[in-house]
């Protein structure tokens, strides 16, 4: 099975499934003296984790990360990172019923036709449980970038029809934080919080979205033909699971503006720098940043797995039903933040080291 590496230079390469006996990630390229900062590791996978809130999945995981390779004494030595987070709750009986069966909106086909063989429990490699490897990762990623002054926001921004404006106004980041639904516009997050409660007593899912915001990347990241910025960081998070669309700067909103209008104009900052304006441009100008903030928009679409019976069929040509059982999100915009800010991270972790201009 291909596609469970990413990265050219900070290399991860994930593996194990969601009902097996763990999650993993080798991570390569990490520079030697990098500290290691294993408590922000594990703070970070505990915002991905299930059972976190009433509003997630009720899957009970610890996600206890443990680091095998390539740290001594507290920084990175330099060689393949190993590390490995068990799973605890695997209720495998919960999919039984799908064992030969396909749900609609799942890999459960796709999987049977490309491989002729799949694990039905969660969904297995498909499942998103695969995410905390690279939350894990990502968080190593963070630790280098604290080197260059780079910090990453993600928020959720919509869930449904309730939304904040894109492009993003002024953020407390301090805010997200606060609440299970991690909005930092708290009259939003509650009226969210209730849908989604109210959703989950339907027996139902709903989708959403989440927004990023990076402060301190310096001009200069990115290639100007196949390996644009702004198409890495399209291709990692929609590489997440259930992520249906990116749109990053103005998007799709600028469709409607004029050059005039939508230009970003140069001038000289207070700190004598080149800086612009605006930034409908998001931060990045011919795949190359630009040194502005890049942000970004990610949408997500309602979790494929719900209680209603559904019309389907199995791979013995029979006509089925389809009925919901295990624990999965309402909605899964609350715990995709730490992914979608993980998976910035790893792109930017990578590009740095592709660009032997910048140097720790």
């Amino acid at each position: 099975m291909g596609g469970s590496i990413f990265g050219k230079l900070f290399t991860i390469s994930t593996f194990g499934e969601s009902h097996g006996k763990g999650i993993g990630v080798i991570i390569d390229g990490c520079p030697a003296g990098i500290t290691i900062d294993e408590q922000f590791i594990q703070s970070e996978l505990q915002r991905r984790r299930p059972g976190q809130s009433a509003i997630v999945t009720q899957r009970k995981e610890n996600d206890e990360v443990q680091i095998l390779s390539g740290v001594f004494e507290g920084l990175a030595t330099g060689s393949p990172m190993a590390m490995i987070i068990p799973n605890d709750d695997q209720r495998s009986g919960d999919y039984s019923h799908i064992k030969d069966a396909f749900r609609p909106s799942h890999a459960d086909y796709t999987f049977e036709v490309k491989y002729g063989h799949r694990d039905y429990r969660g969904g297995g490699r498909s499942s998103a449980r695969e995410t905390a490897a690279r939350v894990a990762a990502g968080a190593v990623a963070k630790l280098f970038l604290k080197h260059y002054g780079i910090i990453i926001n993600a928020w959720v921004s919509q869930v449904g029809p309730i939304g904040m404006p894109y492009p993003p106004l002024s953020i407390n980041y301090d805010l997200i934080e606060t609440n299970d639904v991690r909005c930092p516009d708290l009259k939003l997050a509650e009226e969210m919080i209730q849908l989604i409660k109210q959703v989950r007593k339907d027996g139902d899912t709903i989708g959403g979205s989440v927004t990023c915001n990076v402060i301190g990347v310096p001009a200069g990241l990115g290639e100007p033909v196949f390996d644009k910025l702004h198409a890495e960081l399209g291709k990692a998070i929609l590489s997440i699971n259930a992520c249906k669309g990116f749109e990053y700067g103005s998007g799709f909103g600028g469709i409607t503006m004029r050059g005039s209008v939508h230009n970003d104009p140069f001038y000289f900052n207070e700190n004598g720098n080149i800086s612009t304006t605006t930034n409908y441009s998001g931060g990045i100008q011919g795949g190359i940043s630009n040194g502005m903030n890049i942000y970004f928009r990610a949408a997500f679409k309602p979790v494929a797995t719900i209680i209603p019976e559904q019309d389907s069929v199995d791979k013995f040509g029979n006509e089925t039903k389809i009925t919901g059982k295990g624990r999965h999100d309402p909605c899964v915009v609350p715990r995709a933040v730490p992914i979608v800010e993980s998976m910035t991270a790893l792109v930017l972790a990578d590009f740095i080291l592709r660009n032997k201009a910048i140097k720790l």
